[in-house]
């Protein structure tokens, strides 16, 4: 079987400095992967390939077995790809209705972007009049997934997703996530804290200074190799 998302031996480099040195990887439809490094490994680098955002100075990018290598991120969108960047890209000058809205580019109505956001986070649907940037770090969490799974995306890209938030929230953020996941869709999460998303991985990748050192499942990877990554969290 293909994978959903795949990088076979990506490299990828800024300024001329390579920061991914061959990475290979991939996602199956209904897998959570979570990539976990110390900061400055290429987690975000990764993921910022996957989506096109920056471009492969070699190796090969294929969504379902095709070959999208070089594909603009228009195109990957187009093609399923959603990535949610660290920092929860929503606009905070709009209200979350025109945020979610705002996803009717990928061809959807209104009415649809709407109700797929509604129905996974009924707290927006209180909120849909609200300025986004007044919400709180948690529910501006929620509204960027919302603002993801309007697009009905094959492939979620997560970076980051439990920055800044409590422990509780987090929890319930990834849960969500694994619902997500159990739908069909392949989601490829990078975390800085392993201990958030442990719980709902179904395999692990470590990335160390831009290659992938070890993965595999969660509980034969590692909780105690982990902790020696300095990953945030005892495991």
């Amino acid at each position: 079987m293909s994978a959903l998302l795949e990088l076979r031996d990506v490299r990828a480099a800024y300024d001329g400095v390579n920061v991914l040195h061959g990475v290979d990887l991939r996602v199956d439809a209904g897998q959570v992967v979570a990539l976990l490094g110390p900061n400055g490994a290429g987690k975000t680098t990764t993921l910022r390939v996957a989506a096109g955002i920056h471009p492969l100075a070699a190796g090969g990018l294929l969504l379902g077995g095709r070959d999208m290598s070089g594909a603009a991120p228009r195109d990957l969108a187009r093609a399923g790809v959603c990535l949610i960047p660290e920092g929860r890209g929503v606009f905070p000058n709009l209200s979350v209705r025109d945020n979610i809205r705002m996803m009717t580019f990928t061809g959807r109505s209104r009415d649809e972007v709407e109700v797929v956001a509604f129905e996974r986070f009924p707290i927006l649907a209180k909120r849909a009049s609200q300025t986004a940037g007044t919400l709180s770090g948690g529910e501006q969490q929620m509204l960027a997934l919302a603002r993801g799974l309007a697009c009905d995306p094959a492939v979620l890209l997560l970076d980051e997703l439990s920055m800044g938030l409590a422990p509780l929230i987090v929890g319930q953020l990834y849960e969500q996530v694994a619902e997500i996941a159990r739908q069909g869709v392949a989601v490829l999460v990078v975390e800085q804290f392993a201990t958030a998303v442990l719980g709902i991985a179904d395999h692990v990748a470590v990335l160390v200074r831009g290659a992938v050192k070890q993965q595999g499942h969660p509980d034969g990877v590692l909780r105690a190799e982990l902790s020696a990554l300095y990953l945030g969290s005892p495991a």
